[in-house]
């Protein structure tokens, strides 16, 4: 057999020491506070569902005047 070493994943610096872990009866734990992962997304990742809805675009002008 060879020897495999465990790399470490290449990952934005903003979640440098994100872990995530499953343990024997299926819950899951992270280094990191919900909230904070959840504010993270929100910043960095498009949300293909609401991606063409013309409402959003609308809310979010009445929000910024």
């Amino acid at each position: 057999m060879t020897n495999k070493k465990k790399q470490k994943a290449k990952v934005n610096p903003d979640l440098d020491g994100f872990d995530v872990r499953v343990d024997t009866f299926g819950a899951i734990t992270t280094s990191y506070n919900i909230d904070k992962l959840n504010d993270f997304l929100n910043k960095n990742v498009e949300d293909k569902k609401l991606k063409d809805r013309d409402d959003l675009e609308k809310s979010a002008s009445i929000l910024t005047d």
